[in-house]
């Protein structure tokens, strides 16, 4: 289990670490999403019924961007150099990564790949975490979700576009 005390959390360190976490995950995921927005190109594809309205994206990204931040953070205090930091890295920068490829180079099946290898990453993740702080597991149960469906669209629309 966790080695993480309550009152490790709220050390001067660790709140300012935080807020750093915090800003970093949903300033680049707002950045990314703001120059990547779906635009003409998005709005021509074909689409399966399943397909939510691009208004649920903004919300729903910015909640997981959070509990994305708090696993982060708790996993960088507990183990800096690990492997589940290391893993939380990898995961970030594919995430990062699958929007300029999607809504910018319009490379759906590149995406694609992108999508399945955060997800693959993502379960690693949790597993890491599992036995050593499952509160960071248990955070990145709805991001894993959220990707699963996200990669059922991503295959969704590229194969019928």
């Amino acid at each position: 289990m966790s080695t993480l005390t309550a009152s490790d959390l709220k050390t001067p360190r660790a709140l300012i670490l935080l807020a750093v976490f915090l800003a970093v995950v949903i300033g680049i995921g707002a950045a990314i999403g703001v120059t990547t927005a779906p635009g003409e190109w998005y709005a021509g594809l074909a689409k399966p019924p399943f397909n939510p309205p691009n208004w649920v994206f903004g919300p729903v990204w910015f909640a997981l961007y959070v509990l994305i931040a708090f696993a982060g953070w708790r996993t960088f205090l507990s183990e800096p150099n690990g492997m589940g930091m290391k893993l939380w890295y990898g995961q970030m920068a594919l995430n990062w990564l699958w929007s300029p490829i999607w809504f910018s180079l319009h490379l759906l099946w590149p995406a694609f790949v992108v999508i399945i290898a955060i997800f693959a990453l993502t379960l690693w993740f949790m597993a890491n975490r599992w036995d050593r702080d499952r509160v960071s597991a248990w955070l990145f149960i709805p991001y894993a979700a959220w990707v699963g469906f996200a990669s059922l669209l991503n295959l969704a629309i590229a194969t019928l576009n």
